[in-house]
């Protein structure tokens, strides 16, 4: 499993993103509006405005205050965090 940091700490894994958005348009507004309304919105910009919308295959929406381009190169490898799944024989 790999942990990605999205900003003040917080990880979450890799494998469930599906996507990272920017906030600005009108349908990823709903989207937010929607999951706060069902208690699946994850907000960990720390009152810091929102730059990244991570949507996960969870149906959870999760606010970053992070750019999505880096998210997305923290994804691609720069500053994660592998993390053995407890699962797998892997050593």
């Amino acid at each position: 499993m790999k942990l990605v940091n999205i900003g003040f700490g917080n990880m979450v894994s890799s494998d469930r993103i599906i996507t990272v958005v920017s906030p600005d348009s009108a349908p990823i507004k709903r989207m937010i509006q929607e999951a706060k309304e069902r208690g699946m919105l994850i907000d960990a910009s720390y009152g810091r405005k929102t730059r990244a919308v991570i949507i996960m295959d969870s149906d959870h929406i999760i606010l970053s205050a992070i750019l999505p381009v880096s998210i997305s190169s923290r994804v691609n490898g720069k500053d994660s965090l592998d993390v053995q799944d407890e699962n797998t024989d892997e050593k």
